[in-house]
């Protein structure tokens, strides 16, 4: 009523509050932006054909506003959803600068996967520039990462439990950092990783450009950005907690029981490569037991598999040896597959956002997806809770006929054991999840 009423006031106190509430250094742009080329964004010539050779042309929304603030220098807040091209968004300011003169670059990510491939996407460049990448994540010899150090590495990748392991030995030292990437903050701190990362920032240069990407904001990202990070800008490609725009996405109600026989159903009538997600490894394991026993070619990806285990999981996954990759959420930002056809969550994960992580996995760098949920009866409120989260309504597709089919009976699922009251053979130190609520997965 009082706009109504007073239409000229109104207006004037939403332009004062406009002005005081967005400040030039903390700008959110959650428009599309025009089509540009590398070129247009201040790219070295050299870094620009190695980009022309990958047959890497035309930037992301992400990359178009985050590099050129990169090259400048500035602090950085990124928020963009998965499959939008965050590495080279940071990657190549990181490398440019580091080009142009000294120090050393830093970026810490939550998981082994996600460390392998942020190094894979950023090796050609860096090789072309003469600039060294080392990978610490635990699982892999201390012994090989010590030899690693040795060669003087420019840049560092590194999980944060194994960071503070060369750390703690005194094998490495951070004093010649001056770019810190902090990569899928939100997952590092929903697995628990705040108090190493809260270590690893009280060693770093005060001096020093920090930039910061994530899917989502929680409080705790943003508490971190106001005492770590100088003047920070924000860029935004989408609102936290976007899905990948070109997935389509689907939900089936059944029971429990009925699951299996409607994964394998789901696997006969398609063609193309398929992740499946699991709350637990011991589900992930049985899954992937039945879904072998079915004739599919599957493999499985969880904290409980080795880092070489995980690897060949990985790399047989991509290169079509295996066509389905059963999963807990460990690799739910790890895994960057071309044209992986289907994401099918058989089970609803615990944390409402690893949703959106979970079928970004599919349709990413504007290729169309497909994301499937099985939905027991009694997740009416969890499906609506991602709902409100991802600002959609998910389609509800009528069960399909699997009379008559193969069936393996769906997994039981473990009894909840208590949370341990200590560390467990310092686990949270190599990569993997650290104990406190995530010790089942």
């Amino acid at each position: 009523m009082f706009p109504e009423r007073f239409p000229y006031l109104f207006a004037t106190f939403a332009a004062i509050l406009t002005q005081y509430m967005t400040t030039p250094e903390a700008v959110t742009t959650a428009v599309p932006v025009p089509e540009t080329t590398f070129a247009s964004l201040g790219i070295a010539p050299n870094i620009l054909g190695v980009l022309t050779e990958m047959k890497i042309t035309i930037p992301t929304p992400i990359q178009h506003k985050a590099i050129p603030a990169g090259l400048e220098g500035k602090d950085m807040i990124g928020i963009a959803q998965t499959g939008t091209g965050k590495t080279l968004a940071f990657g190549i300011p990181l490398l440019q600068r580091l080009h142009q003169g000294k120090g050393r670059g830093l970026i810490i990510v939550p998981t082994r996967e996600l460390a392998q491939q942020v190094e894979e996407s950023l090796r050609k460049i860096a090789f072309k520039l003469g600039i060294g990448i080392a990978v610490f994540i635990g699982g892999a010899s201390m012994s090989l990462q010590r030899q690693m150090i040795k060669r003087n590495p420019r840049i560092l990748v590194a999980t944060p439990g194994r960071l503070i392991d060369h750390l703690e030995q005194r094998t490495i030292t951070l004093r010649e950092v001056n770019t810190l990437v902090l990569d899928e903050a939100d997952r590092m701190l929903d697995m628990g990783f705040a108090p190493q990362i809260q270590k690893i920032l009280k060693v770093v240069p005060v001096e020093r450009q920090t930039l910061l990407f994530s899917a989502t904001m929680p409080l705790a990202i943003s508490q971190i950005a106001s005492k770590h990070m100088r003047l920070p800008i924000r860029v935004e490609v989408a609102p936290a907690g976007t899905a990948a725009e070109r997935v389509e996405q689907h939900m089936i109600i059944l029971r429990k029981e009925e699951k299996t026989a409607l994964l394998d159903k789901l696997l006969k009538d398609s063609t193309g490569t398929v992740l499946v997600f699991v709350r637990t490894k011991h589900g992930a394991k049985k899954l992937a037991s039945a879904l072998l026993a079915l004739g599919h070619k599957t493999a499985e990806i969880h904290s409980n598999r080795s880092l070489p285990q995980r690897r060949e999981a990985l790399a047989g996954f991509k290169t079509g040896r295996y066509r389905v990759l059963v999963a807990t959420d460990i690799a739910a930002r790890g895994i960057d597959v071309v044209d992986l056809e289907l994401v099918v969550n058989f089970d609803l994960p615990d944390n409402p956002e690893d949703y959106v992580h979970r079928i970004g996995r599919t349709g990413r760098a504007g290729k169309a997806g497909q994301a499937i949920s099985f939905v027991n009866h009694d997740q009416r409120g969890e499906i609506r809770t991602i709902e409100r989260l991802i600002r959609t309504t998910i389609a509800v597709t009528e069960m399909p006929s699997v009379a008559g089919m193969k069936h393996v009976a769906d997994a039981p699922r473990p009894a909840y054991r208590p949370r341990p009251t200590g560390f467990r053979g310092g686990q949270h130190r190599t990569g993997g999840r650290p104990h406190g609520g995530y010790h089942r997965r």
